[in-house]
């Protein structure tokens, strides 16, 4: 029986991180195949990741890679950048999104340990 869309988690995965690579792992084990977007290739829009900020609860500094040096480079420290500013940023270079980000209908966890992606497991 085919599960439903708002039933669908989605990962946003970076292969290249242990961490994500260690989430995914996660949901396989437990008999869930994720629809993966590997947000490096396919940047989220500024809409969707509004939208990740929201179910996170989240600002989005608190989602950002403040060590990566795009970040310095950008001057993205800067207090007095709005909002838009930085989701925007995250759009043009989503290397600066921390990963693994999991979501399921109205929910959404950062993968901070992998573990916690499982609490999308339960209702």
């Amino acid at each position: 029986m085919a599960r439903k869309k708002a039933d669908e988690i989605v990962i946003y995965h970076n292969p290249r991180c242990a961490k994500s690579r260690e989430a995914l792992k996660l949901l396989r084990e437990r008999g869930v195949e994720p629809r993966i977007v590997e947000y490096l290739k396919e940047p989220p829009s500024q809409a969707e990741l509004d939208r990740l900020l929201r179910l996170l609860g989240l600002e989005p500094r608190a989602l950002m890679r403040r060590r990566e040096k795009v970040y310095k480079e950008l001057g993205l420290d800067d207090p007095g950048l709005k909002r838009r500013d930085l989701v925007r940023a995250m759009h043009e270079h989503p290397i600066l999104i921390e990963r693994p980000i999991a979501v399921r209908g109205d929910r959404a966890v950062l993968g901070r340990p992998p573990e916690r992606v499982l609490e999308l497991l339960g209702r």
